[in-house]
């Protein structure tokens, strides 16, 4: 018997900019050591998942995540630039509490001048979703290397939720990732902001089971 098809969205390693709380977007920013070893650990335990393709954004940050993968399982790494981060604008480069000062409007709406808008992000990021699961079997197990906003927004566009519930969902953390599985009742979220190996749910609730 074959196991339902699932998806694994991991972000990427730690930057330095992560550390000082720079907006990356779509700036080029290398993993830091930190970084290399967090990916190297995570690939470790996402290879025991066995799976069947590795789709990457072509950003260094998330590239060289999925590269500590393929090293691992002898997958190659396809790069889909629909993965990429979300645009920042004016945003990019700078701190948290630069944001704040100088666009305190555009913040209180996180939407960064001259950058893309959250539904922009959802549409392509979906789209590359679509694409990346022509490649796997009925019971495969693609692994999706990204960006903290992409995946949040992209993530919850596809799976359905209003835009206006998005907020209610935290982020994911550097290298950590969730799961999606294919069910009877169709794609569900069913592990979030992981670090470690996805276990079976057992519990009295039919969203256990319904698979």
């Amino acid at each position: 018997m074959t196991g339902p098809r699932k998806i694994v969205l991991w972000r990427h390693g730690q930057t330095a900019w992560n550390v000082e709380r720079r907006f990356q977007g779509t700036t080029d920013i290398p993993l830091d050591q930190t970084g290399v070893q967090q990916a190297a650990r995570s690939a470790r335990l996402l290879a025991a998942l066995r799976p069947s393709v590795i789709v990457s954004s072509p950003l260094q940050r998330a590239s060289a995540t999925a590269g500590a993968l393929s090293e691992v399982t002898g997958l190659p790494v396809n790069h889909d630039p629909d993965l990429i981060e979300r645009g920042g604008g004016a945003w990019e480069g700078l701190t948290n509490h630069e944001i704040r000062t100088r666009y305190p409007s555009e913040h209180a709406i996180w939407q960064p001048p001259g950058g893309e808008t959250a539904e922009q992000v959802a549409k392509r990021f979906g789209a590359a979703l679509e694409r990346a699961l022509t490649r796997i079997p009925d019971d495969g197990l693609l692994v999706v290397v990204s960006h903290g906003a992409a995946v949040r927004i992209g993530m919850l566009h596809w799976l359905g939720f209003p835009e206006e519930l998005w907020g209610r969902f935290g982020g994911l953390s550097n290298c950590c990732w969730s799961v999606l599985e294919d069910g009877r009742l169709g794609w569900r979220l069913v592990e979030h902001n992981a670090g470690t190996l996805p276990e079976p749910v057992l519990s009295d609730d039919r969203a256990a089971g319904d698979g």
